[in-house]
């Protein structure tokens, strides 16, 4: 049987997919405490706009992307701060603008359905140092804002108004997470795929949370399962010759199912 370490390019995705499993949920977790958890969908979708300005233009996709995943995602956290505007209605709107717009953009140039596909669903296994390094200082940051800001993070998540009475900047602490979670799926997006960032947002704290009982252990958790999501979907796909998108967020989808079921069966009390 063949060994998939003994190849450079497995290592590499293995390394990349391993730190957007770690970046992505310690993120996301702010995200679903929220009850936001089709921002990431909503960030994705005008990243991809983001993307399609990039290619009909001729330049490096990802500047472009990461401007319109931010502006996307300051445009959501404004229309919900200013409670005019429903959540569902302001992710709705994003959806639809982002979908348009990169659809309009795409077909303003001449764009091959190759370099589109490569930034919705991935192309990890041809990651390179450059993108390792890219994916790693992604990683870092986002690690390093969820643990220093955690306690903050954590009140404005739990409850905004309590918040804003013990004197925490709501505004810009949610500003803050939405910012971050825009970054992470534009940079990210080359490499693992704007569809798969969006869903490692959700999936693994959403699995966490079945089995945990504080926001610590979530936290922590959804950390494992983020790199367990990534890491068996890269291997699962080498052997099975399926796209790495794909089965990564099937094993997603299979570990909040288990971790559902010993929740339903009372394993986890």
């Amino acid at each position: 049987m063949i060994d998939f370490l003994d190849f450079d390019f497995m290592r590499r995705a293995l390394f990349a997919g391993a730190l957007v499993g770690l970046a992505a949920p310690s993120i996301g977790i702010y995200l679903v405490q929220r009850r936001l958890a089709l921002m990431g969908d909503g960030i994705g979708h005008v990243t991809f706009m983001g993307v399609a300005v990039g290619l009909a233009l001729g330049l490096w996709p990802v500047p472009a992307a990461i401007v319109f995943a931010i502006a996307g995602a300051t445009t959501i956290e404004l229309l919900r701060r200013r409670g005019k505007t429903a959540s569902d209605v302001a992710l709705a709107l994003v959806f639809y603008a982002g979908i348009a717009g990169g659809v309009l953009f795409l077909g303003m140039g001449n764009v091959s359905n190759i370099a589109v596909n490569s930034f919705l669903f991935g192309s990890v296994l041809t990651v390179s140092g450059e993108d390792l390094v890219i994916v790693s200082v992604v990683a870092i940051v986002a690690l390093a804002v969820s643990l220093v800001l955690r306690k903050h993070l954590f009140a404005i998540s739990y409850d905004e108004e309590m918040a804003r009475v013990s004197g925490l900047p709501v505004g810009r602490l949610n500003l803050l997470i939405a910012c971050l979670a825009a970054v992470t799926v534009a940079v990210t997006a080359k490499v693992v795929g704007i569809l798969l960032v969006s869903a490692m947002l959700v999936l693994p704290v959403a699995a966490a949370q079945q089995i945990s009982h504080s926001f610590a252990a979530t936290f922590r958790l959804s950390l494992v399962m983020g790199v367990i999501s990534t890491t068996t979907g890269l291997v699962v796909a080498f052997y099975t010759d399926q796209f790495p998108a794909a089965t990564i967020v099937l094993v997603s989808i299979g570990l909040f199912v288990m971790t559902s079921a010993i929740r339903r069966f009372g394993v986890v009390r």
